[in-house]
């Protein structure tokens, strides 16, 4: 016992080096990206823009509505624009920091996978760190201009609680978005190729998500609930925020979707166990 215990003890400094030493490299591969794009500044700037216009059309779409009817659902003008702010908030943050994901069946289908595997480093934290979207700050900029105006047009009573409900919906929501690249990325393992139809579980669960998710109805809600739990961090807390709904437990849902992250990254283990070179 007192053997196990000393292992123990001795392990933690390890660890704690192991973890300092992620961070590091994590932000080192930030560091890299931000100056390789910085070499390029008007592309950099006119890509950015590009991704502000092009969602733009959302925006218009909504607004459009809107002015032919007086709500969706009970749903305002203004808090539908705040539930697709947060969604479109939530979906930049995991473009901007997860898109190695993304790009990852290139990396299998090459054959450069392999060389990720033989470094001593953890192959998802380099996987992650290999590809960041910077010029999604355009998008970002957009959101949080919707958020703001959704804001301060829906006159929501603000408290400790509801500020906290914020913070964990887009924390919850970038982790969600993220494990939906993950889980895209650990696909690529077993068919060389991204599979197309996982773009609704991403583009298309931005363009939904516009709208409060029980407008599409019951059975809607539920998948969105209990399958991929895109309601944890849009619809439910979104009721709370706009006093439709009352309970603390509603500032926490959000949280809850971070354990959509535990499937994907067992099967992204499982994927680099029956990984085998494509050999190119």
């Amino acid at each position: 016992m007192r053997q196990n215990r000393q292992n123990q003890t001795r392990n933690l400094p390890c660890q704690k080096r192991s973890i300092r030493h992620s961070f590091c490299l994590y932000t080192h591969y930030l560091s890299i990206n931000i100056r390789s794009a910085m070499e390029y500044k008007s592309s950099f700037f006119l890509t950015a823009l590009g991704q502000f216009l092009v969602s733009f059309h959302v925006f218009l779409g909504i607004l459009f509505l809107f002015q032919r009817f007086s709500n969706v659902k009970g749903f305002t003008y203004s808090e539908v624009l705040l539930c697709y702010s947060i969604v479109l908030l939530e979906f930049s943050l995991a473009e901007m920091f997860a898109r190695g994901f993304d790009q990852f069946s290139e990396m299998v289908r090459s054959g450069s996978f392999d060389r990720v595997l033989v470094r001593p480093r953890n192959e998802l934290l380099q996987v992650l760190g290999s590809k960041f979207e910077l010029t999604r700050i355009g998008r970002l900029l957009q959101a949080l201009a919707m958020f703001f105006y959704g804001i301060l047009q829906s006159h929501i009573l603000w408290t400790p609680g509801k500020i906290i409900t914020v913070i964990f919906m887009l924390f919850g929501g970038t982790c969600l978005f993220s494990g939906i690249f993950l889980l895209y990325a650990s696909l690529c393992f077993f068919t060389l190729e991204g599979l197309e139809f996982m773009n609704i579980a991403t583009d298309g669960a931005r363009e939904y998500g516009k709208y409060p998710l029980s407008i599409y109805g019951k059975r809607m809600l539920q998948f969105t609930t209990f399958v991929i739990p895109y309601a944890l961090v849009q619809y439910y807390p979104l009721l709370y925020l706009l006093d439709k709904r009352n309970g603390v437990f509603y500032v926490f849902l959000p949280l809850l979707s971070v354990l959509f992250l535990a499937p994907c990254y067992l099967l992204w283990r499982f994927g680099v166990k029956c990984y085998t070179s494509s050999g190119s």
